[in-house]
């Protein structure tokens, strides 16, 4: 197994990169101050934020927009992984935004912070900037340097932590940019995904392993869970787990039609491990159980029947 070099606090990292440490919990690392390295794995104990030059092309699941190749933005949460060992040697290069968790700790942004998902994206999805916004993100990072740079007093810990907030703010808001100019490329991962549900329930699969989770659909489309979700949210309206229930909802209003079986062996045939998950579950997306839902239609079928008798 390969070595993992792994940072603990901010001061170890700022070592790491020839940076000098001005705030234990928090730095802006100029990358480019490190001397040449050997390619490496490494894990970070904090937040840390890469704002690099990748290009588009570079990337397994690239943008096919060039307009966005100012600079790329590469989110880790503490304990993640990032890196490939190897002989070569490289210069690293760009800026790094490093905080510790503690430093949010009683603030509002801590309370918040899981709703910055991208934070759990793959590297593979990056946020590509355009050249006005990484002047933005660069200008963040100069008031938090400003900040490191003055003396430590009351104000510096929330101007901190307010400019980080902005920070991830504008991020959030250049996501949602991001999906909208790669429609394209998503209407094309949301009919690969209608297609993988197709395929699982016509398979023996539900039987097997049971319901469709987002993580295993996430994987089939080689995504990371977090952008996977948001990005359905943002094609269809809905979560991809409501997406999911739904995709389950509709294929079981055809099945229910076939009187040969059961109600619970459908939801069998479906991965459900008890019936009465699929009869609440169902419920709740049509407003009435499965035996309504078939005894309505078969009522409504025979309404129809004599009146196509006469048309003969």
């Amino acid at each position: 197994m390969d070595d993992i070099i792994n940072f603990s606090t901010i001061r170890e990292y700022n070592v790491f990169n020839s940076n000098e440490t001005l705030h234990p919990m928090v730095s802006v690392v100029h990358l480019d101050k490190a001397d040449p390295r050997k390619l490496s794995r490494m894990r970070y104990e904090f937040y840390t934020v890469f704002l690099k030059k990748i290009h588009c092309g570079d990337l397994r699941y690239g943008l096919g927009n060039y307009d966005y190749e100012e600079g790329s933005l590469i989110f880790l949460a503490p304990g993640q992984v990032i890196g490939e060992s190897g002989e070569d040697y490289y210069q690293p290069q760009g800026i790094a935004l490093v905080f510790h968790p503690d430093l949010l700790l009683g603030t509002s942004l801590g309370k918040n912070m899981d709703d910055y998902h991208f934070f759990s994206y793959a590297v593979n999805e990056a946020l590509h900037l355009s050249e006005k916004e990484r002047k933005i993100i660069l200008d963040c990072f100069d008031k938090i340097e400003y900040e490191l740079q003055h003396a430590i007093d009351k104000h510096s810990k929330q101007l901190i932590v307010s400019t980080i907030e902005l920070f991830l703010n504008y991020c959030t808001r250049f996501y949602d940019r991001q999906f909208i100019t790669r429609e394209v490329v998503n209407k094309g991962i949301l009919e690969r995904f209608e297609e993988i549900l197709d395929n699982y329930f016509s398979s023996d699969k539900p039987q097997n392993i049971g319901l469709p989770s987002v993580g295993w659909c996430a994987d089939e489309l080689n995504l990371s869970a977090n952008y996977f979700g948001d990005l359905i949210k943002k094609e269809t309206g809905v979560s991809a787990q409501e997406y999911i229930q739904s995709k389950v909802i509709n294929i079981a209003k055809v099945r229910i039609f076939d009187l040969n079986k059961s109600i619970s062996e459908i939801a069998y045939e479906l991965g459900f491990k008890y019936p009465q998950h699929f009869t609440r579950l169902f419920k709740q997306k049509t407003g009435v159980t499965p035996n309504e839902y078939r005894s309505l239609n078969k009522k409504g079928a025979m309404k129809i029947a004599p009146f196509l008798f006469l048309l003969h």
